[in-house]
């Protein structure tokens, strides 16, 4: 098993679908309370071995946020819509994913949810 990603099998289960939807409505804020207070050491530190900084999962957060939001908007405009796929571990190399102040992916989230 690879210990980079999270453990454990997706089971869908309906009666758990508030549940999600509140886990999903409070992510901006659960997120920003998580690093409140982190200097850059601490955001620059893999948050386990081989995997990505707290920084690089903020803004990996707020990346693949953005996708869903496109990706829901699409589905809901078009017949047929087209789920492109994008390479995360490639945009989690990037510059800004690597170096930027997370409150730039902060402030994103927030938008996006309140969308």
């Amino acid at each position: 098993m690879d210990p980079r990603y999270p453990i454990g099998t997706f089971t869908y289960s309906r009666p758990r679908r508030a549940e999600w939807l509140d886990d999903i409505e409070q992510l901006p804020s659960k997120m920003r309370e998580a690093v409140d207070g982190l200097n850059d050491p601490q955001l620059d530190t893999p948050y386990r071995d081989g995997g990505w900084t707290v920084r690089q999962v903020v803004h990996h957060t707020a990346d693949s946020h953005v996708n869903s939001y496109a990706r829901f908007r699409l589905a809901l405009t078009e017949e047929e819509p087209v789920i492109k796929p994008y390479e995360e571990q490639l945009w989690a190399e990037l510059a800004d994913a690597k170096s930027d102040p997370v409150e730039v992916s902060l402030t994103l989230l927030d938008a996006l949810h309140k969308r």
